[in-house]
C-alpha cells in the first residue's frame, strides 16, 4: 500500500504522520511501541485492504516527530492527548472519525489512556503484546499490590547505559549485547529472520529515539530498597513505571467498552511473566546481584495482570480475546503478519 508522510501541529506539537489510503477509507489509528516509530508498522501496510484510512503517528521523541519532554507524572498521557488530537485533523480523517485503534506494546498503553479519556472516539482495539494496566514492573500479583512505596526497580533507572549511549550514537553495528540491532534481533522478536529485507528499516525506526531527561529513558532517583533506584518524573521510562500509570480501575470502568482483541506471541522477552526487561526476574536468575528474593521483588506476572483486567472488562459489560500465537516474540504484526490482518479485518467494521 503507497503511503505517504503528513506534518501536522497539533497541542503546539510538530508531529509526523504516516498516512495510508484513501481520506473517505475506513479509519484504523496505529500507535507504536517504545524504541519505535510509525515506520515499524510499514512491514504490515503491504498486508492490508486498499481501502482502509491507515494512520500511524510518530509520538514526541520518536521518527521525525518533534522531540517534546515528555512528563512523566501524567503516565502515557502526553503521548494519548497527542494521538487524541489527531482524530479531529481534517488532513488525516473524515469529521467524527471513530477509527480502529491498532496499538504495539507502550502504544497499548497509550491506546488505553486513549480510550479512558475519549471513549466515543474508539470503534475496536488490537492490542499486540501490551503493557500491563498495572504499569511495567514493581507489583506483587495480578491485581497490581505494590511491594514499595517508591516502586523501587521501575523506570528510568533500569535502562542499561550501553544500551542508551548506543541510541544515541545512532550504532549499527550487531555484534555488542547492548548494540539496538542486537536488542531488536533478540527482543523485539523470537526469530531474527523474520526481520527478512525490512531489517534495516525496522532498526532505523529503533535509533529514532531521541535520548535525555526529558525523553528516553528520563530520570531515576535513589531508593533505599533493591536494586537502588526508583522511577524519576520525567521521560518515557517513567510513563509505565506504577506509580504514574495504573489505568486498570478506570479501564474497568469506561462507560463505553469497544471490542479488545489481545494478540501475543508465547515467546515475548518484553512482555511476559518471565520478562527479561523485569529486574525482579533478572534477580531471581541471579543475573542482577542482592535481589531480596520473591516475597520483597516478586518477578511481575504482566500477562496475568492483562488477562485479569480485560475479564474485569468483560464482567462489566465489554468483551474480549485473547490470541497467543506459538514460537512468536514480542512483534506479532512483523512475525506473523498474515494471522495478524485476519485478527485486525475481523474487526473492522
Amino acid at each position: 500500500m503507497e503511503h505517504q508522510q503528513v506534518r501536522v501541529t497539533a497541542r503546539g506539537i510538530d508531529q509526523n504522520v504516516l498516512v495510508a489510503g484513501p481520506v473517505d477509507g475506513t479509519p484504523v489509528l496505529l500507535i507504536h511501541g517504545n524504541c519505535s516509530s510509525a515506520d515499524f508498522w510499514r512491514p504490515l501496510l503491504r498486508h492490508l485492504p486498499p481501502d482502509l484510512r491507515l494512520v500511524a503517528p510518530d509520538l514526541r521523541g520518536y521518527g521525525a516527530s518533534e522531540a517534546a519532554p515528555v512528563d512523566a507524572t501524567r503516565g502515557l498521557r502526553d503521548f494519548a492527548d497527542d494521538v487524541a488530537a489527531l482524530l479531529d485533523a481534517p488532513e488525516l480523517f473524515p469529521a467524527g472519525a471513530k477509527p480502529l485503534v491498532i496499538a504495539h506494546s507502550m502504544g497499548c498503553g497509550v491506546a488505553m489512556q486513549l480510550l479512558v479519556d475519549h471513549p466515543d472516539r474508539v470503534q475496536a482495539m488490537l492490542l499486540e503484546a501490551p503493557l500491563s494496566p498495572y504499569g511495567f514492573g514493581g507489583t506483587r500479583d495480578v491485581e497490581g499490590t505494590p511491594t514499595t512505596d517508591d516502586f523501587a526497580g521501575t523506570g528510568a533507572g533500569t535502562a542499561n547505559p550501553d544500551f542508551v549511549a548506543r541510541l544515541a550514537a545512532k550504532d549499527r553495528e550487531g555484534d555488542a549485547q547492548t548494540s539496538p540491532r542486537t536488542v531488536m534481533r533478540t527482543a523485539y522478536v523470537a526469530d531474527p529472520a523474520s526481520l527478512g529485507a525490512d531489517e534495516e528499516l525496522l532498526l532505523d525506526t529503533v535509533l529514532s529515539t531521541v535520548t535525555g531527561d526529558d525523553n528516553y529513558p528520563g530520570t531515576s532517583t535513589p531508593s533505599p530498597n533493591w536494586p537502588g533506584v526508583a522511577p524519576g518524573d520525567r521521560g518515557v521510562l517513567n510513563t509505565m513505571a506504577p506509580n504514574h500509570f495504573r489505568i486498570a480501575d478506570d479501564l474497568v470502568a469506561v462507560p463505553t467498552k469497544p471490542h479488545i482483541t489481545w494478540v501475543r506471541g508465547d515467546q515475548d522477552a518484553i512482555v511476559s511473566d518471565t520478562s527479561f526487561f523485569d529486574l525482579s526476574y533478572l534477580g531471581s536468575l541471579g543475573v542482577v546481584p542482592g535481589w531480596p528474593g520473591a516475597e520483597a521483588s516478586p518477578p511481575q506476572p504482566m500477562i496475568g495482570q492483562t488477562r485479569a483486567v480485560l475479564q474485569r472488562y468483560a464482567e462489566r459489560g465489554g468483551s474480549f480475546r485473547e490470541v497467543v500465537y506459538a514460537g512468536c516474540g514480542h512483534s506479532p504484526h512483523i512475525e506473523r503478519p498474515a494471522e495478524f490482518v485476519a485478527e485486525l479485518v475481523e474487526l473492522l467494521p
